[in-house]
């Protein structure tokens, strides 16, 4: 199993201290040491099975979490210590791979030839370190470049319910900014199906950009302590190429939610009291722990976009609050858009960045954002009136605000490249001057003789006023 090898070189100093399995209850290993116990976050071994230590229960019992199935355990079975945390490779060599949560390639591969490996469980950069570069990620994706642009260093959450496009819209990003972004790019899928995991890897290869990408799974039918801790094997590999490479990451989670999910579930394995909705009582904590990591030093930048589920499209649950807290920018997704097939179907008005600003996109920019969220903001008003008396019920200037936002609405569509295979659509990456040119053209008629379908599912808008 790929987790001996992550307790390699410097970790084999510490080794030497041998247990015997006590109890075990589902994922949960109760271990007790002839002397003193490991310390907590130590990598333990029964056998092949390895087990991280979470809590020690007194001087000589130590209460661990199994990273693979407990299949075969017995008590009183020996079990070693390694005397350090959970190591994984890191440098050059992993580029272009597929890793698990020990650093161990699933792409079918030799071993990476790496020299260095790192414990997955580090201290975040001290205040003084960290830098805000405040500078815009353009995606080519028109609704967030225009409405939530990305800050470059910054977390981005995608935000949704199931069903309304967070795994596609992501890998459109990896898509569109990979091809185009000097950096090194990681995915980090945690609890992740095996079918998206596959059409991702063959995705990156037939667009080649495999060779600046490195990925790494938790997959959905890993222990939860895997789905755990496989975003701190990513953020690891991320550092390095951040502090020793001195080059910008792009890192890409998906799904942020899944991680909250996989620390209630070891949290009830561990018999903690649940929190509010059945959240473990850690869940701020164990958020920042992560989310904390991810920042730009004098070194670099690490740049996220984080998929995030939102429970029955709950927007107050805790899980989605704290991460909220974290974010530079929140793209949220609608059901409701997605029903009337505006893809991608970025909420206009629930999304928002710290990036929109005069200062930072420049005025023209935050001017027409301003004017397209007034619109849409006043369409959304007159919808009830046009539900029950009609549109030539409204006034002209209300006519003209319902031309003009519906006609904005389906601009702000786009054909993804990641979609094709589906809608049949050449994707289209649109630069952001392409998407201000489109939005100031259709905000600055009353009248329009096109039809409002003519801007559905384009790129770019095909209109002499972008020649000028």
């Amino acid at each position: 199993m790929g987790s001996g090898i992550a307790v390699s070189g410097a970790a084999e100093a510490g080794a030497g201290n041998v247990g015997k399995v006590l109890r075990v209850r589902g994922d949960v290993v109760d271990v007790r040491f002839d002397s003193d116990a490991p310390r907590v976050r130590d990598l333990l071994h029964a056998g092949a099975l390895p087990l991280e230590v979470s809590t020690l229960l007194d001087a000589r019992t130590a209460r661990c979490i199994a990273l693979a199935p407990v299949r075969g355990l017995a008590l009183g079975e020996a079990v070693r210590a390694t005397g350090a945390p959970l190591q994984v490779p890191v440098g050059k060599a992993v580029l272009g791979r597929v890793l698990n949560v020990f650093g161990d390639p699933i792409d079918g591969g030799p071993p990476p030839a790496v020299t260095q490996w790192r414990s997955i469980h580090r201290d975040p950069p001290p205040l003084e370190q960290r830098v805000v570069r405040g500078t815009v990620l353009e995606t080519g994706i028109k609704a967030i470049d225009l409405l939530a642009p990305i800050e470059r260093g910054g977390k981005t959450g995608l935000f949704g319910g199931a069903g309304v496009g967070k795994t596609m819209l992501i890998n459109e990003l990896i898509h569109n900014t990979v091809q185009h972004y000097r950096g090194v790019s990681l995915f980090c899928g945690i609890g992740e199906r095996s079918r998206e995991a596959e059409e991702l890897y063959r995705e990156m290869g037939e667009a080649g950009v495999r060779d600046k990408t490195v990925m790494l799974f938790g997959q959905m039918n890993e222990a939860p302590g895997v789905r755990f801790l496989v975003g701190k094997t990513a953020l690891t590999v991320a550092e390095y190429f951040r502090d020793e490479m001195r080059q910008d990451v792009l890192l890409l989670i998906d799904n942020v939610f899944r991680f909250v999910q996989a620390g209630a579930e070891v949290s009830g394995l561990l018999g903690r009291m649940p929190s509010r909705v059945g959240y473990q009582p850690t869940l701020a904590t164990e958020l920042a722990e992560l989310q904390e990591r991810i920042t730009s030093t004098q070194s670099g930048a690490i740049t996220s976009v984080q998929a995030v589920y939102v429970p029955a499209d709950d927007f107050t649950d805790p899980a989605a609050v704290h991460i909220f807290s974290h974010l530079s920018a929140s793209v949220v997704l609608s059901r409701k858009r997605a029903s009337e097939g505006l893809y991608p179907a970025v909420d206009p008005l629930a999304s928002s960045s710290v990036m929109l600003a005069p200062a930072v996109v420049g005025q023209r920019h935050y001017d027409i954002a301003r004017a397209v969220r007034r619109t849409l903001a006043q369409y959304e008003e007159l919808r009830d009136i046009i539900a029950m008396l009609g549109l030539e019920e409204l006034s002209a200037a209300d006519r003209a605000v319902v031309a003009r936002a519906r006609r904005l609405e389906r601009f702000l569509t786009q054909p993804f490249h990641v979609a094709e295979m589906f809608s049949g659509t050449a994707g289209a990456r649109v630069p952001m001057q392409d998407t201000l040119l489109g939005c100031e053209h259709i905000l600055s008629h009353s009248r329009f003789d096109d039809d409002e379908m003519d801007y559905y599912m384009i790129g770019s808008l095909p209109h002499p006023a972008q020649a000028a």
